[in-house]
């Protein structure tokens, strides 16, 4: 049974950001992504509310293929 560490990207942009500075954030990232390039899903969030631990880890099964931990349910 594989138990490989899987990342997430999580981009945090406030509500009343300008389009100019979601711009610059947009260029920010694509530099991070040239850096970390191993990561198993990306999330872009302006909500707290959307900060659900259980959330992103659903996702994160879901992105890394074959669930071996639904054979043990």
């Amino acid at each position: 049974m594989s138990k490989r560490a899987k990342f997430t990207l999580i981009t945090w942009i406030g509500e009343n950001i300008s389009g100019l500075q979601r711009a610059k954030i947009s260029t920010d990232k694509a530099m991070v992504k040239e850096i970390v390039q191993n990561f198993a899903k990306e999330f872009m969030f302006s909500d707290p509310r959307e900060l659900d631990e259980d959330n992103i880890r659903m996702e994160l099964k879901k992105a890394g293929g074959a669930n071996y931990d639904a054979q043990a349910e």
